[in-house]
């Protein structure tokens, strides 16, 4: 099941994202957890904390799960 994540500006960074969503608690963790897990953006590897996410773009991390990026003025 694909978890949705819902932002307010047109887009957000990977780095953002991860604390919005949850996976980790500071922005700080951010470039430990992209060296220590898989990360997947619409299919394609990514490691890059300043990777710009739009809405729609899904975001798979192994064994954590899916997640899409949604607009919260919709």
């Amino acid at each position: 099941m694909i978890q949705e994540v819902s932002i307010s500006t047109e887009y957000i960074t990977l780095g953002q994202f991860l604390k919005l969503a949850g996976i980790i608690d500071t922005g700080g963790a951010t470039k430990w957890f992209l060296s220590e897990n898989e990360i997947f953006v619409n299919g394609e590897p990514e490691n890059r904390r300043g990777k710009k996410l739009i809405q729609n773009d899904v975001i798979t991390i192994t064994g954590k799960g899916s997640y899409k990026v949604i607009s919260a003025n919709n």
